[in-house]
């Protein structure tokens, strides 16, 4: 099979619509968009690497989902509505029923969100992904990293950990029974992009960032764009987990409930520390409490405060007590040695 036969069979959709803001697509050596005027265009890009982001054996479908989440999930933190997305694939051979079930993956999450695929590039080499998204936002109502005031509340969407629980499954370290690991699985494998929250707290939302490398590490970019820092509830990011919660009202509040299957120290790395969640960390002012709240029941997406907004630079994560834990813990880094 050859790169535009490749390309014609498996990426092009003909008797599918672009959607608004997209005059051309496939076919010429640029695609055409046209944002709604006045909008400003978001743009990201995110690349997957076998052995790096995902396992050879991955399921194609999940890995199609997966690899154009990352991206919307950048839009959602933006406050940005997606219009479309290009994809450059590097592939060791041009399996089928590989590409097909990949492409159907890709394009059903695409379609849940109106983003068109616009073009891109094939090739042979190791396995590689790289989509680049676009979207559009309001002028002045974009969620930035830089925005976040002394006092504001710290906000995390929807459960984090339980991505990094999965892959410490996958390598052997840990053991879960089979549906908690089913559960677990799919949000490695299978994250759920925040794009209508995204969109619902624009006005609200003092600043934001998706959750990708880890709780404390995206937090922190926001605390070094803003200039201020944080102090974290361990007690209430730990409920995070959903493996160790059982939710207890339309508002995502939870529960605790036996962690005995993790050790407490998995339990708080996976949590602060283990990255591929790709929900929202956001800060609003606590006088927004109820816009929030509306946003979230707006947007389907439970919301939990786990900390506030403070002068004092750094990060700090304290007991119920208010004494230090989790020292040491670091987000994900690409260019740190990889211990899985």
């Amino acid at each position: 099979m050859g790169e535009f036969e490749l390309i014609a069979q498996f990426f092009t959709r003909p008797q599918h619509p672009l959607g608004p803001g997209v005059e051309l697509g496939i076919g010429d050596d640029c695609a055409l968009l046209a944002p709604t005027p006045g909008m400003r265009l978001a743009i990201s890009s995110d690349m997957l690497v076998q052995g790096r982001h995902f396992f050879a054996d991955v399921d194609p479908r999940s890995l199609g989902h997966k690899a154009l989440a990352v991206n919307l999930s950048d839009l959602a933190a933006c406050g940005a509505r997606p219009l479309a997305f290009t994809l450059a694939l590097a592939l060791p051979q041009a399996d089928a029923a590989w590409l097909k079930a990949f492409a159907e993956g890709m394009f059903a999450l695409a379609d849940q969100h109106g983003c068109a695929l616009i073009g891109g590039d094939t090739t042979q080499g190791p396995l590689n992904i790289c989509i680049t998204v676009f979207g559009e936002v309001p002028p002045g109502q974009a969620l930035l990293r830089s925005g976040a005031q002394v006092g504001d509340d710290v906000y995390v969407s929807g459960t984090v950990g339980d991505a990094h629980v999965a892959l410490q499954v996958l390598l052997g370290h840990v053991t879960l029974d089979d549906a908690t690991f089913a559960k677990a699985r799919q949000r490695l494998e299978q994250p759920t992009p925040r794009v209508a929250l995204g969109q619902a707290l624009r006005g609200i939302a003092t600043a934001a960032a998706d959750v990708s490398d880890g709780l404390v590490g995206d937090l922190g970019h926001i605390l070094k764009q803003s200039g201020v820092g944080a102090t974290l509830r361990a007690q209430d990011a730990m409920q995070l987990l959903a493996a160790c919660a059982v939710s207890t009202g339309a508002t995502g509040q939870f529960a605790s409930k036996n962690a005995s299957f993790i050790s407490p120290e998995l339990h708080l790395q996976s949590v602060l520390a283990g990255g591929d969640d790709y929900e929202l960390v956001f800060t609003a002012s606590p006088a927004n409490c109820a816009a929030v709240q509306a946003a979230a029941l707006a947007s389907g997406t439970p919301v939990h405060c786990i900390g506030q907004i403070e002068a004092a630079p750094g990060l700090r994560v304290v007991d119920s007590a208010g004494q230090p834990v989790a020292q040491g813990v670091k987000a994900f880094d690409h260019f740190a040695p990889h211990k899985g």
